[in-house]
């Protein structure tokens, strides 16, 4: 039976059920064990894949999260992150159960390609609600909808910056206009911690083209939101921490873990984020580092030719924070100079 949990400050959505057995792909768990498996993605037009999968089962009847990272198999922090929970997280201090997805992306790690899976050139992050009979992102998308995102009742997703990507830590909350799930999952990002949190209001709608993993579950009434600490593919102890507390924070939140947290009080809200991108093909040069407030028309950087002759010179649209700027000298035409992202004043 379907309750709405209420605390002080927030609804929490939860599905209660007596302690039982809890499956993921080829790992189950009985109350109180920690088991390991794979989602078994069968071959199709291209080869299958095994992503790996932990399921944490609590002694006490509770909620289900979902924690996953590696859709970007290069955003090394995130899979330290999630490594660093498995290994520690005890099933006798947990109510209810949590779902670990660590790495979802595993030719992309293994082969060192940022951005896209290299079996089929997609992102992970992009192609959901998935497609069982497309290529193998598709196949992935469609089983982690169908095994991770349709098991659990909150989720996680967590991200950082790739090779190329100088990032700062933020958090994405979508505001989606149901005021319960909104309340819900504006309390777990609060409850993460992180001190930048970008506001989006223009995710998909549609169940049917989710897009995004974080947006798969919230249009299926689950709260949800995105996570990113890490940058330029290193596993800094600091973005590494802050992503495990982060998750452990929420639990706390949730009452799936003994303690309390205090939630961040005064984030800063990004409202807007402005894409700038490389007019040329050439080397780059950055003038900015990830953090950086930066005024418009402020110069980012700049794009020499081959021969060291300067050529473009990127400036920022508006004024902002430099969420994060190319960590690499190599520029083509389209690729990504830096995010700026716009502040605003807290959203009502």
């Amino acid at each position: 039976m379907t309750r709405i949990l209420l605390t002080a400050s927030f609804a929490v959505f939860s599905t209660l059920v007596s302690a039982a057995n809890l499956s993921v792909g080829t790992a189950t768990a009985a109350p109180g064990q920690k088991a390991t498996g794979f989602i078994e993605v069968p071959a199709g037009s291209d080869p299958g894949t095994n992503i790996p999968v932990v399921v944490v089962n609590g002694t006490r009847t509770g909620p289900i999260l979902a924690l996953v990272s590696g859709a970007h198999g290069t955003e090394y922090a995130s899979i330290i992150a999630l490594e660093k929970v498995i290994q520690t997280l005890d099933p006798q201090q947990l109510t209810g159960a949590v779902i670990i997805v660590p790495l979802l992306n595993l030719g992309s790690f293994e082969k060192k390609v940022p951005h896209v899976n290299p079996t089929d050139g997609k992102s992970m992050n992009r192609f959901y609600p998935g497609n069982p009979n497309g290529t193998q992102t598709d196949r992935a998308s469609w089983l982690m909808t169908k095994e991770v995102v349709e098991k659990s009742e909150y989720l996680i997703d967590l991200h950082g910056g790739d090779l190329d990507e100088s990032l700062r830590p933020y958090s994405y909350w979508s505001k989606t206009g149901d005021e319960r799930l909104d309340s819900t999952s504006r309390g777990m990002v609060l409850a993460f911690g992180l001190d930048h949190i970008i506001l989006v209001t223009d995710r998909p709608k549609d169940a049917n083209a989710s897009r995004y993993l974080d947006s798969t579950a919230s249009t299926r009434g689950k709260p949800a939101f995105a996570a990113e600490a890490g940058h330029a593919g290193t596993t800094e102890p600091a973005d590494v921490d802050a992503l495990v507390t982060g998750c452990y924070n929420v639990m706390k939140h949730l009452k799936m873990l003994p303690g309390t947290v205090t939630p961040i009080e005064h984030p800063v809200w990004i409202g807007k984020v402005d894409t700038i991108s490389g007019d040329v093909e050439g080397v780059f040069y950055p003038l900015v580092k990830r953090g950086n407030y930066v005024a418009q028309g402020m110069k980012l950087g700049y794009i020499t030719d081959f021969f060291g002759k300067t050529i473009s010179e990127p400036r920022a649209p508006a004024a902002g924070v430099v969420l994060y700027v190319c960590s690499v000298p190599s520029m083509t035409k389209g690729a990504t100079v830096a995010n700026i992202g716009e502040v605003i004043s807290e959203p009502q």
